[in-house]
């Protein structure tokens, strides 16, 4: 497989003070793991572009990208939330990590690509149209699909969101669009705390109990996403990729382990075989342990590139 790496180095500046478990050393780590196993040698390296207003505005509002503007800090810190902390460089790097989804969108389509992991921070799957929450700025994978439909034409887009956190900010920015199946499985009741849509044609929720393991979580994904993927035959498949429901992530207590995130991954490649032409863009969301951030996401990328 063609797989695209799309990351940027201000995407390490996004600085979230001492301590704040979303840090630059996720990126760091995951790129430790690529050097150290060779994966770098046989991706294909390409640096985030800056997202356009234009591409922001197709998801978000233009008082939240002036509220972003607005709150930017000079220097020192600002506390979007009690859990959201953002510094002078975080808008640039947040800037970035959209930018990454899209161009991740315009090589798959292009045929340059088959398919693509954006490896950036901040995530992105908690902002809503109008406010950043749960350490994300701009809903990136939400830009990329927009990118997808508008930009492109496309009818038919799914997102699948593994992260163990509701994508509470995906959802509610889709709740009312056809084009765009969404499903997610995600410990609830958790953060982000906020409404849980009801199921519908377009939208596949599956709350996990906080004891769920792999086989709670496999069968979610066999019973219920995989039946909705295969009926709406998307012509395009975005992934969520989040890594803190595994086992050794203090972030929560759903306990999945490696093989799960392989696993769920190779599922997902299948169904966009099937109807997408193999086209998927993923991009990270959460996972905060590094070992096994690092490892996972190395899976991940494997299954994308075929290489097991």
């Amino acid at each position: 497989m063609r797989t695209a790496y799309i990351s940027h180095r201000d995407c390490h500046e996004h600085d979230t003070s001492e301590g704040h478990p979303e840090n630059a050393r996720r990126l760091s780590a995951i790129e430790d793991q690529f050097v150290a196993t060779g994966l770098f040698d046989v991706l294909r390296y390409y640096d985030a572009p800056s997202v356009t207003d234009e591409q922001l505005l197709r998801v978000h509002t233009p008082e939240h990208l002036e509220a972003m503007i607005a709150m930017s800090p000079a220097s020192g810190y600002a506390k979007l939330d009690p859990d959201t902390v953002i510094s002078p460089r975080s808008l640039t790097a947040a800037r970035r990590a959209a930018g990454a989804a899209v161009l991740a969108v315009d090589l798959v389509m292009s045929g340059e690509m088959e398919n693509a992991f954006c490896c950036v921070r901040p995530p992105g799957h908690h902002a809503e149209s109008d406010r950043a929450m749960g350490f994300c700025l701009f809903n990136n994978i939400a830009v990329g699909a927009a990118h997808a439909l508008q930009a492109h034409g496309l009818r038919k887009v799914a997102i699948v969101d593994f992260d163990v956190h509701q994508g509470n900010g995906t959802e509610e920015m889709f709740s009312e669009e056809p084009r765009v199946l969404f499903c997610s499985t995600f410990q609830h009741p958790f953060f982000p705390y906020t409404r849980m849509y009801e199921n519908a044609d377009n939208r596949v929720n599956v709350p996990l109990d906080a004891t769920a393991k792999s086989g709670e979580f496999r069968e979610a994904v066999t019973s219920r996403w995989l039946p909705a993927l295969q009926g709406f035959a998307p012509e395009f498949v975005f992934i969520s990729a989040g890594f803190d429901a595994h086992r050794d992530d203090e972030m929560s207590h759903v306990s999945l382990t490696d093989l799960d995130f392989r696993w769920v991954t190779e599922q997902i490649v299948q169904v966009a075989a099937d109807s997408a032409q193999g086209r998927i863009v993923s991009v990270l969301e959460g996972g905060y342990e590094l070992d096994s951030l690092a490892r996972c996401v190395e899976d991940h990328v494997r299954v994308l590139m075929d290489l097991h």
